[in-house]
């Protein structure tokens, strides 16, 4: 079965991007390139909600935004299938890309059995707060970056249901970011169930 998989950054008070949807707030370089370029070579379908989407769209469909990204990211993030919940994007022009106007869990679950490798989520907490409310989410991958926003867009906006994660790895860059990986408390795999 295909795996769905966040791959934020979040500030250490859970922001994923600042009140306007500023992400100039991390760090990114060649390490943090290289984790993203071995996640997305796992990965055949990007999720995203209305905002991100758009976001996303305008940068990587735009030669003169991305002439110093790897040739790789921009393949990828402009030939990959893409799906955008939206209840009103009239249209997505962006290539490869697919409006679903609600998340409906059996359609997920039936994009889950499909054929094809992991799905990945950007950004869009809208959307991982409502497939995480619905048990829809196989992984987290979240990198934590040492920095208090204050204000801004939370990673579980609206979220008022506890979760159980487990903490699966980490790892340090050395530009500060800590690289945690959680799955769901039911999902645990029997292997990690005989270490704890």
């Amino acid at each position: 079965m295909r795996k769905i998989s966040v791959l934020n950054w979040v500030s250490i008070d859970g922001f994923i991007a600042s009140i306007h949807g500023e992400t100039d707030w991390f760090p990114w370089d060649s390490e943090i390139e290289d984790f993203y370029e071995q996640r997305q070579n796992k990965a055949d379908t990007i999720i995203y909600g209305r905002e991100t989407y758009e976001v996303m769209s305008q940068y990587w469909s735009d030669e003169t935004s991305t002439a110093s990204d790897r040739p790789s990211f921009v393949n990828f993030m402009n030939n990959t299938a893409k799906i955008v919940f939206s209840k009103t994007l009239v249209r997505a022009d962006w290539n490869n890309t697919k409006i679903f106007r609600e998340v409906n869990k059996h359609d997920i679950d039936q994009l889950k059995r499909g054929s094809g490798s992991d799905i990945l989520i950007y950004g869009s907490g809208t959307i991982v707060s409502q497939l995480a409310k619905l048990d829809l989410i196989d992984e987290y991958a979240l990198m934590l970056y040492p920095i208090v926003l204050g204000s801004g867009r939370p990673l579980f906006p609206n979220m008022s249901d506890r979760i159980k994660l487990n903490l699966i790895s980490t790892k340090r860059y050395s530009c500060g970011s800590n690289l945690h990986i959680f799955h769901p408390y039911n999902r645990i795999s029997s292997t990690f169930k005989s270490q704890i």
